[in-house]
């Protein structure tokens, strides 16, 4: 019994360490940048030509050439001063706060709205994780010459409240995957944060911005060689144990058929006994049988027929 209970805890074990989750190392490769920085170029040139008759503070979408057709883009003209005192409500997506300031100074800026719709894999792909939202541009012109093209963008900071990017139609999260804020630099790196209520991502500089997720999350982790050497072996002695199981079972089922077995022979013997016994003689007494015995009595003889 006592190697019995000894077998079952170390099988117990093993199926637990079996269960373990194996520990991943995650490291986030930052796409190449050269073909989004020659995309952010062609639109800040098509977004300027949106300004027909520009007037502060008010959005103007434009157009993209015929072989972009999907991404979406917007312009607006903003005093310095006025950004950083009073900030924007909301500009598309973006809600920016007070506090906002540019490098290098300048009088008037615009502020390029991008929506990249089904480009966005195309120019912001992400090794290991896939879009759940189209990717967001915000970038910072200087608006001295509405007319000019290739732009150096101005570096944006919130230096109170952080900038926050409300995601329209976020798709659904796979099971056993976390939602991810991903913000692309103009830099080409990509920095992660939790997202805020579900839709929501803030950031404090200026860039691209996307809701993304591992695509392989919910997918079950390759065994190694080495863990399916150690898996074979834990079968054979789960094997083992319940081999050694079944075989106490089936002991205890035949000690139990031995015992009826013997019990039976027993009482058999017993009844042919009692069968080769004498058989009393029945007589009838009215209406009932009742033994009686067939030896004949001992006659009465006078005491005088043995008189000397």
């Amino acid at each position: 019994m006592g190697l019995l209970l000894r077998s079952l805890s170390m099988l117990i074990l093993l199926m637990w360490f079996i269960r373990l989750p194996a520990l991943r190392a995650q490291s986030i490769t930052a796409p190449s940048s050269r073909s989004a920085r020659a995309l952010d170029v062609l639109l800040q040139d098509y977004a300027y030509r949106a300004f027909v008759h520009p007037k502060t503070g008010k959005p103007f979408d434009g157009n993209v050439p015929s072989n972009l057709t999907g991404i979406k883009i917007s312009a607006m003209r903003l005093r310095s001063g006025s950004l950083y005192r009073k900030g924007v409500p909301m500009y598309k997506e973006f809600e920016i706060p007070t506090g906002v300031s540019e490098t290098p100074y300048v009088l008037r800026l615009v502020l390029v709205y991008q929506n990249l719709g089904n480009w966005s894999m195309v120019y912001y792909s992400l090794p290991g994780y896939i879009h759940l939202t189209p990717v967001l541009g915000l970038l910072a012109y200087s608006a001295s010459d509405l007319l000019a093209t290739n732009l150096r963008e101005l570096n944006i900071t919130a230096t109170g409240d952080p900038i926050k990017i409300k995601f329209p139609d976020v798709q659904s999260v796979p099971d056993g995957a976390v939602a991810k804020c991903a913000w692309f630099n103009l830099q080409g790196l990509v920095n992660l944060s939790d997202v805020l209520s579900g839709d929501t991502c803030s950031m404090i500089q200026q860039g691209h911005f996307s809701i993304v997720v591992e695509s392989n999350a919910p997918s079950p982790t390759p065994i190694s060689p080495t863990k399916k050497k150690n898996n074979s072996k834990v079968g054979i002695i789960v094997g083992s144990v319940l081999g050694g199981l079944a075989l106490l079972a089936l002991l205890f089922f035949l000690v139990l058929w031995a015992q009826k077995y013997k019990n039976r022979k027993k009482m058999q013997q017993m009844e042919r006994e009692a069968d080769v016994g004498e058989a009393l003689h029945m007589t009838t007494v009215g209406n009932t049988k009742a033994p009686a015995a067939t030896v004949t009595r001992t006659q009465p003889v006078l005491e005088s027929e043995y008189a000397p």
